[in-house]
């Protein structure tokens, strides 16, 4: 029976009907030249079911891939009941044109003019004797912000006081000698002697005053019975106090900064603008300014100094003066702006009339019988609730879903999902 099948061309499957079953148990039975027969229609009848199965595989694959395709598209036309177009509140437009202007976003921080921000130093030194300022505080011009102690000011005091004695005598002795000489009853020399000695003395006297002024005396006030080993440090500026280096009791010396304060009436805003928008930037331009933790409060600017030179960063700062001051702003914080670059006129949508799918900007045009056509978009400016629409042409005098676009959208992609 085994070889009447084998010789027919039947090869008998496994009980999964998938496998055949081993040859050897199949060959056992067979002998001499039905065998050899037998070996060769099995080895055709293998060849022919190998690509039998490779053709199934292959064609299962393609058949998924095909399935994951049309599971992934989105149908391009959408039809609504009159019941879910009033549910959804769909409202229908066409293009507007306005006049849109082009907005450059950079970003920047608060800086102060050189003259706004002052490092009080004492030119001498000397030690700390005391002082209220704490940062943050508000000091006033004029305004005694420190004492100052050391013993260099008792001896600069009691040196221009001994000059200022020496030059009565010297002015006296000069006016004598100038007498005689003109008589003849003194030599030239003499004279030319006294008169040197007068006008050194007008020296030492002028130096050691400008020497009094600079550490805060006023020469003018001084006597023997005044002498202070303190002095008092003003402050130069109406502001704030940013910072505080010194304690009670420290020596310092004429190099160190004590305190330093801020006039932040004048802030202006420093942004940061690369050279490939350099050239739209010009003095007077209008922008806003806002922080990142209220970016609802815009504060309006002017552009008044833009740099010239490019750093290696191929970026240049721009200097823009605030329009109303705000005390809420300091300087050194973080800002965005956006500034003004042009305006044109430009086809435009209401924003919410153009909907995002898959990284591409669509709209939804009206065709007939409540259906919907998704067309794709190009936006360009957007400004005041408006977008301009790049490739307007193909919308030109058709009705567009400008309200309710994303209920469309959502229907759509539901319906492509079934």
């Amino acid at each position: 029976m085994k070889n009447k099948q084998l010789a027919a061309g039947f090869w008998p499957l496994s009980s999964n009907n998938m496998l055949p079953i081993n040859l050897d148990v199949i060959l056992s039975g067979i002998e001499g030249d039905n065998k050899q027969l037998a070996i060769g229609k099995m080895q055709k009848i293998k060849t022919v079911l190998l690509l039998v199965i490779v053709t199934t595989f292959f064609a299962c694959g393609n058949s998924k891939l095909a399935e994951k395709e049309a599971e992934s598209a989105v149908e391009t036309i959408v039809n609504l009941t009159n019941d879910q177009i009033k549910n959804a509140n769909i409202g229908l437009g066409k293009l507007e044109q306005i006049t849109l202007s082009s907005i450059l976003k950079v970003n920047g921080k608060i800086d102060v003019p050189p003259q706004n921000m002052v490092s009080v130093s004492v030119p001498l030194g000397g030690y700390l004797k005391s002082t209220k300022l704490l940062p943050g505080m508000h000091v006033s011009k004029g305004e005694v912000i420190a004492v100052m102690e050391d013993q260099q000011y008792i001896q600069i005091q009691q040196d221009y006081l001994m000059a200022k004695a020496k030059l009565v005598y010297s002015t006296s002795e000069y006016n004598r000698q100038k007498e005689l000489n003109q008589s003849k009853a003194s030599s030239d020399k003499v004279f030319q002697q006294t008169e040197a000695e007068f006008s050194t003395q007008k020296i030492m006297v002028k130096a050691l005053s400008e020497k009094l002024k600079l550490i805060g005396i006023n020469p003018e006030t001084i006597n023997e019975n005044n002498i202070s080993k303190s002095i008092n440090i003003y402050s130069p500026i109406n502001g704030f106090v940013t910072l505080v280096n010194v304690n009670i009791g420290k020596y310092t010396q004429p190099s160190e900064v004590l305190f330093e304060l801020v006039n932040p009436s004048d802030i202006h805003l420093a942004l940061t603008i690369f050279e490939k928008d350099l050239a739209q930037i010009v003095i007077g331009q209008k922008l806003v300014a806002y922080t990142n933790y209220k970016p609802n409060i815009k504060h309006p600017c002017e552009i008044i100094l833009v740099g010239k030179t490019i750093s290696a960063d191929r970026i240049t700062e721009v200097h823009c003066h605030f329009l109303d001051y705000d005390k809420t702003l300091l300087p050194g914080m973080y800002m965005n702006a956006e500034i003004e670059l042009k305006k044109n006129d430009a086809l435009v949508l209401p924003e919410e009339a153009v909907v995002r799918f898959e990284n591409s900007q669509y709209v939804f045009v009206e065709k007939d019988n409540n259906n919907f056509e998704m067309v794709s978009v190009s936006t360009g400016s957007a400004e005041k609730g408006f977008i301009e629409i790049l490739n307007a042409e193909k919308l030109a005098a058709k009705n567009i879903v400008t309200k309710g676009a994303y209920s469309i959208l959502m229907k759509t992609k539901n319906k492509s999902e079934e």
